[in-house]
């Protein structure tokens, strides 16, 4: 019988898995995280459990929560384990295993009572997240809190039992606010631009609703720093478990794979305090933007140019699609040519550099990632990753026939059929509507560019509409590999 992950197993491990040298009982919680998910397993709580390792900030382990479907599905996992997780980094010519014990408890989803009673606890004085890009109820076109959402109106009609999880954070402030408590810190770790204004956003707003006391209070007493969070990190599938239990000789129910590189830049704004997380390589500062941009823009915007081509010609691993000499050209000009003009790098650093830095990471063969991961979700990656240098390219009068490609190659994507006939499976909680509107596209390209809640003004700009017209077209007449070769060969 193979050993099964879990505190008591943690001394017999071998196989060259390095495990926490801190005692789980020399851990007390002060940060509760909202979305268990891989990314914050293979980020945050990897940067917590480097720090506990050197006998600093033992004061912030990690609660978690979650309001999602799955998340019971998850704690039932993490709980039978001790909530220790393995995180596998994988380089070309490298794998490093590491199992993480700086999660100590995980509230019960579904259970309001519960997780407000966790966050009036004053010992928590963080609460971060990473609920997805597409999980802040932002207006695609504006940017803009959407206040009409329907889950946003029923927390406003329901404030001490709400659902989401602004909904949970407002009801825990004001909770705090009651009993004359310091407010915990709101720290967002999604890909959003400016994600702590948007999570602030996202808080005041739905406070605007109930109580505009309580708003104001909000937005002058609660801090929501800006940060930008950095590393691959592919779903968890049986190909992963396997390894685990091959390689390393016992079985993790949720292993997190990723790549060795990670990156974390936060604002300094922790009024109720912080771990020190620069002794593991956290950048504080307070001009997290440069930083922000470089990655969204560079990284997520190249993300999106290599799902598109790469789905449609059935390449299943990104690493494949960097194999591919004209997708790798593609990314290689769109960068240069297109995205790299409309932003600034952070002091010292080199545009350059940072391009063949994500190139390089993009075509590791080990981590496993795949297609349809990157192509996840267009309706609000689009708006934040592709369109807003679409709209600094216009503004300063130069063209965008790249990045118009791509969108062009997410409509034919989302038409739900690839160049060889194999169906493209839903990959957009808006699939229905994208999947009808990518069929009509096919013979007017501006009904795609009609939904203006994701375009918005860029559906009237002639420029745009042209090039995003004549990309489409000829991804339907010519195809993707001649489309890619008009684009590189400057016909575009």
């Amino acid at each position: 019988m193979s050993t099964r992950l879990s505190l008591a197993a943690l001394p017999s491990l071998g196989g060259g898995v390095s495990v926490p040298r801190y005692r789980r009982a020399d851990l007390k919680p002060g940060i509760l995280h909202i979305g268990l998910g891989n990314f914050h397993r293979a980020h945050q709580a990897v940067y917590l459990d480097e720090l506990f390792d050197t006998g600093r900030g033992r004061d912030w382990a990690l609660v978690g929560a979650g309001v999602r479907a799955n998340d019971e599905d998850m704690r039932q996992k993490l709980m039978a384990q001790d909530w220790l997780t393995t995180v596998v980094a994988q380089e070309a010519d490298a794998t490093a295993a590491r199992v993480t014990g700086a999660m100590v408890d995980f509230v019960k989803p579904g259970d309001p009572a519960a997780m407000l009673a966790a966050l009036a606890r004053p010992e928590i004085r963080i609460v971060s997240l990473t609920v997805t890009e597409g999980g802040y109820y932002i207006d695609p076109a504006t940017q803009k809190f959407d206040a009409a959402h329907p889950d946003i109106v029923a927390d406003s009609r329901n404030p001490d039992a709400p659902r989401t999880a602004f909904g949970l954070i407002l009801a825990g402030l004001a909770r705090r606010r009651a009993a004359g408590m310091v407010p915990f810190t709101v720290m967002c770790c999604d890909n959003i631009p400016g994600n702590g204004h948007v999570t602030r956003n996202a808080v005041a707003g739905l406070a605007d609703l109930v109580d505009k006391d309580l708003a104001k209070w909000v937005r002058e007493a609660v801090a929501f720093p800006d940060s930008m969070v950095d590393r691959i990190t592919p779903a968890t599938s049986d190909r992963e478990r396997a390894i685990v239990k091959d390689r390393y000789g016992y079985e993790d129910s949720w292993p997190v794979f990723c790549e060795d590189f990670k990156q974390w830049v936060l604002e300094d704004n922790f009024p109720a305090g912080r771990p020190p997380l620069e002794e593991v390589g956290v950048t504080f500062t307070d001009a997290v933007g440069p930083y922000e941009n470089m990655k969204i823009r560079v990284l997520n915007g190249g993300h999106a140019a290599i799902a598109y081509p790469g789905g449609l010609l059935d390449i299943h691993f990104v690493h494949e699609a960097m194999e591919d000499a004209q997708i790798r050209a593609f990314l290689a000009k769109l960068t240069k040519d297109e995205i790299m003009p409309t932003f600034e790098p952070p002091p010292g650093a080199s545009k350059e550099d940072y391009r063949l830095l994500i190139e390089r990471r993009f075509s590791n063969p080990k981590i496993g990632d795949t297609i349809s991961r990157l192509a996840l979700d267009g309706s609000n990656r689009q708006p934040k990753f592709i369109l807003p240098p679409v709209r600094d390219r216009l503004a300063a009068g130069g063209g965008a026939a790249g990045l118009a490609l791509v969108s062009a190659m997410w409509c034919r994507y989302c038409y739900g059929q690839s160049e060889s006939g194999k169906a493209i499976p839903p990959n957009d909680p808006s699939w229905d509507r994208l999947q009808a509107t990518a069929k009509a596209a096919r013979a007017d390209a501006k009904a795609w560019l009609a939904m203006k809640d994701i375009f918005g003004d860029l559906a009237d700009h002639p420029v745009y509409v042209a090039a995003f017209s004549d990309a489409l077209g000829k991804l339907w007449s010519q195809g993707v590999r001649k489309t890619l070769d008009d684009y590189l060969a400057g016909r575009a």
